[in-house]
């Protein structure tokens, strides 16, 4: 059974392999097509259409099915490497151990937001974003230039949020635990803040280009986790016949062979330590 880490409890070991096998996907390639499915999709994903990973209650198990198929390419590179996770409530700052040299690599200078330090540095030659918005090849970070990292204490509301998803399934639901922790409502706005607060690319829909997505998004997946079982009693909603979102039973893009339903375990490919 994989075990996804706190990324601050990783060994130095760990550290090593996982940036390794990353660095091993954007060579061939396999990196950059994750980061066009996700573009693809939240540049689609609108309040008054149809929509799949972002705005809509499939936010949780997209991502959820989108994290695997990404950690299992990692292990076809590196069968021990799984997907730590970043908790932002308690490693907030940009010293934190996340972005040591030996691991993410730190902050993007102030002329340019350029990462320089680190494994995704530029100056590598290992780590040019080739899936761009503004066409400059090189990992961007304003880290803490806008916005400011969810506490515990407003996590922890979303969290006590019994019901999954209310009407209009989209950013305006209101009452909705999967809305107040996607961050379009509530104190925290728990997901979207983090992407606002590293800046970069993080802020873009080719957020993926910074690695750190995949442990912010294993944090928020653990979040759901947490809730799950917290809410043993609380479903997946809406069930059925719901117009321009995916119901418990409908399959989601791009797969089409994956339904939020068989996503509601995650038991079966890793667990959380």
């Amino acid at each position: 059974m994989a075990v996804r880490k706190n990324q601050a409890n990783l060994t130095a070991t760990e550290k090593r392999n996982f940036v390794n096998a990353l660095l091993e996907l954007k060579r061939t390639g396999v990196y950059d097509g994750f980061v066009r499915t996700h573009n693809e999709f939240i540049m689609s994903d609108r309040d008054d259409s149809d929509r799949v990973g972002h705005r809509s209650p499939s936010f949780l198990p997209w991502h959820r099915r989108f994290l695997i198929q990404f950690e299992q390419e990692l292990q076809k590179v590196d069968s021990s490497v799984t997907l730590p996770y970043w908790d932002w409530t308690t490693d907030r700052t940009a010293n934190a151990s996340i972005f040591g040299a030996d691991f993410m690599g730190g902050n993007g200078r102030s002329r340019d937001a350029q990462v320089t330090t680190g494994p995704f540095a530029y100056s590598t030659g290992k780590w040019n974003i080739n899936v761009s918005v503004d066409n400059r090849p090189f990992l961007q970070r304003e880290i803490g230039a806008a916005g400011t990292l969810p506490t515990r204490a407003q996590v922890d509301t979303v969290l006590a949020m019994p019901v999954y998803d209310t009407a209009p399934w989209n950013s305006a639901s209101e009452g909705s635990f999967r809305n107040y922790l996607e961050g379009w409502r509530g104190a925290g706005r728990v997901h979207n803040s983090v992407h606002v607060w590293m800046g970069g690319q993080m802020a873009t829909g080719v957020s993926p280009n910074d690695p750190v997505f995949w442990l912010h998004h294993a944090h928020i997946d653990k979040l759901w986790s947490d809730w799950q079982r917290m809410h043993p009693a609380s479903a997946y909603l809406p069930a059925a016949g719901t117009a321009n979102v995916i119901d418990l039973n409908d399959t989601m893009r791009p797969w089409n062979n994956v339904t939020p339903a068989q996503m509601l375990d995650h038991s079966a490919y890793y667990t959380y330590a």
